[in-house]
């Protein structure tokens, strides 16, 4: 809690006796029972006050002279208060609930698969958010629907090549961009957003608001999603 005071320390008062000018009394000599020779009394021209010490003064002056805007610095509630002088704001969990986030649909009909990936990913991460935070899952759901009918360019259908192993010697298995759409359609998509997404926890819990289907229909009515922003003027594929 801040305190509206002021200190001062004022120069050292003490006053010192002008040196005595009388010579010291010569008393007797007397002998102690205990060291057998003679002490001779204290010299009385020795001074005998102490230091002198400084005066330190503390004065305090009143609130109703602090700018009504400025008096909740010099209040006891402060100290028990929020934290008023951290001004970085971070997401509460309240901020970010799966059940209030946005869904969002899109068409992969004949649309680029890589520029496709980038812009879901986009979404997911939140991007398009001004609140987004790099460490915390604030995106949307992204569901895609056609996902049989992603184009690429090239001859990546033919030269592009995904792989997986079964993690046993030799259990290496080589397919391309053709026959894995044949046969998984989904993968090809999801392949591409979870290479565009972090790596680790947060990763993986965004992946999950992923959802790939194959042909028009999706189970995900109810959540009433809205179609996907897409900028990008050259991801639908020109034939």
């Amino acid at each position: 809690m801040a305190m509206l005071c002021t200190s001062s320390s004022s120069s050292l008062l003490s006053t010192s006796s002008p040196p005595s000018t009388s010579k010291p009394s010569l008393a007797s000599p007397k002998k102690t029972q205990f060291l057998g020779f003679s002490l001779s009394p204290p010299n009385s021209s020795i001074a005998t006050n102490p230091l002198p010490r400084p005066h330190f003064q503390v004065r305090c002056q009143d609130l109703s002279v602090v700018p009504k805007e400025q008096r909740w610095m010099f209040e006891d509630s402060e100290a028990q208060g929020p934290d008023i002088w951290n001004k970085t704001w971070y997401p509460k969990a309240s901020d970010h609930v799966n059940t209030d986030k946005q869904w969002y649909v899109v068409d992969a009909s004949d649309k680029i698969l890589g520029r496709l990936a980038s812009t879901i990913a986009y979404y997911i991460r939140g991007k398009n958010l001004a609140t987004y935070t790099p460490s915390v899952d604030m995106g949307s759901f992204v569901v895609v629907v056609n996902a049989e009918k992603v184009a690429v360019s090239g001859k990546k259908r033919t030269q592009k090549l995904y792989r997986r192993h079964s993690g046993r010697p030799g259990g290496m298995t080589v397919e391309t961009f053709d026959q894995l759409q044949n046969r998984i359609p989904e993968r090809i998509i999801e392949h591409a957003v979870r290479g565009m997404l972090p790596k680790g926890r947060l990763g993986r819990a965004l992946f999950n608001h992923l959802k790939v289907y194959k042909g028009p229909e999706h189970p995900h009515e109810a959540q009433q999603p809205i179609d996907l922003p897409i900028r990008d003027k050259r991801i639908q594929k020109e034939r």
